[in-house]
C-alpha cells in the first residue's frame, strides 16, 4: 500500500464524517464540503491504486 492509497482513504473518511456532521446541524457547507472531500479521497486513492498496479507489472518483468 502507498502513500496516495492511504491518504485518499483518510480524506474519504473525513469527508463522510464532514458529510455526517453538516447533516445532523443542517449546515450545507459543511456537508458539500464533506462530499467533496469523498471525490478527492476516491480519485486519490484511484491514483495509488495505478501506481501500486503498474509496479506489480513491472516486478513481474
Amino acid at each position: 500500500m502507498n502513500k496516495d492509497q492511504v491518504k485518499g482513504r483518510i480524506d474519504d473518511a473525513k469527508g463522510r464524517v464532514k458529510e455526517a456532521a453538516g447533516d445532523l446541524t443542517g449546515n450545507r457547507q459543511m456537508q458539500q464540503e464533506g462530499r467533496a472531500d469523498q471525490v478527492g479521497g476516491t480519485v486519490r486513492k484511484g491514483m495509488g491504486d495505478a501506481k501500486e498496479s503498474v509496479k506489480k507489472t513491472i516486478d513481474k518483468l
